[in-house]
């Protein structure tokens, strides 16, 4: 119970914090609808108008990884910045746990990309919101983030040696919302794409997403596979994320800007 405690109390401080950044806000507001417009007009001219639906929900799911991918990593630079770097390595609780709330935070900020892209293709393109389960997809979507923050915590761990954590995130963006099938059919990619494909938590949720709201297949073997390689994710970035932090004490670096 204590140990749920501590993660839910950080993770409520850091979503506080997340609301209180102009960036993080204006990212938050912007991004997601300037996807969903390119999506809807992407499925148009390719003469899909029936998967516009489909079209908002992968918009949504691409938000909600840019907000993940990007606040693992801004948040440990902010940590830098702050000085609170070494305050949260120091804590008498596995560095892993200390840096899980922060990226948990930063998937539930992602939920108002979901939000923003259904609602603004509602709204402005008249996507008519007739999900196919709609109890499994406020299931299937919940699941998802979870997944998604555990895989950031993965990401995370690698972040505390780099100096500029952003210029990862910036490579790993648009490859893993694009291997994930999170817009465009797994199928149409090159075949050594699949492994990859397969191995990231991502695919899977984004797929058990999908599969809830246009109902092409089953929800919870997808679920449950995205979820039980988000939790490998979590154990081998408690790993890592120990491994590091000696690393990063031994070198002197974990402060480093």
């Amino acid at each position: 119970m204590n140990l749920l405690r501590m993660i839910g109390v950080g993770l409520l401080l850091h979503t506080k914090q997340l609301s209180r950044s102009s960036f993080e806000i204006a990212t938050a507001l912007i991004v997601p609808v300037v996807q969903a417009t390119l999506a809807v007009y992407l499925f148009r001219a390719g003469g899909e108008p029936g998967r516009l639906l489909e079209a908002a929900v992968g918009a949504g799911l691409m938000g909600v990884w840019s907000a993940v991918l990007f606040g693992s990593g801004g948040a440990i630079q902010r940590q830098r910045w702050q000085g609170t770097l070494e305050m949260i390595m120091l804590a008498p609780r596995p560095p892993a746990l200390m840096i899980l709330p922060i990226t948990l935070a930063t998937a539930v900020t992602g939920t108002y990309a979901m939000l923003a892209t259904l609602l603004w293709g509602r709204l402005l393109y008249g996507i008519p919101l007739d999900f196919a389960h709609p109890l499994l997809f406020l299931v299937a979507v919940p699941g998802c983030i979870l997944g998604l923050g555990m895989f950031g915590l993965l990401l995370a761990s690698t972040f505390v040696l780099l100096r500029n954590a952003n210029a990862l995130t910036n490579t790993l963006e648009y490859p893993i919302w694009l291997v994930s099938g999170m817009l465009v059919p797994i199928t149409v990619l090159p075949g050594w794409t699949g492994p990859i494909a397969a191995a990231l938590p991502t695919t899977w949720g984004a797929r058990a997403v999908r599969e809830a709201a246009t109902g092409s297949g089953p929800v919870w073997p997808s679920l449950g596979i995205c979820l039980a390689i988000s939790l490998g994710c979590l154990v081998a970035g408690a790993l890592m994320m120990t491994y590091v932090e000696r690393r990063a004490r031994a070198a002197a670096t974990l402060a480093l800007t």
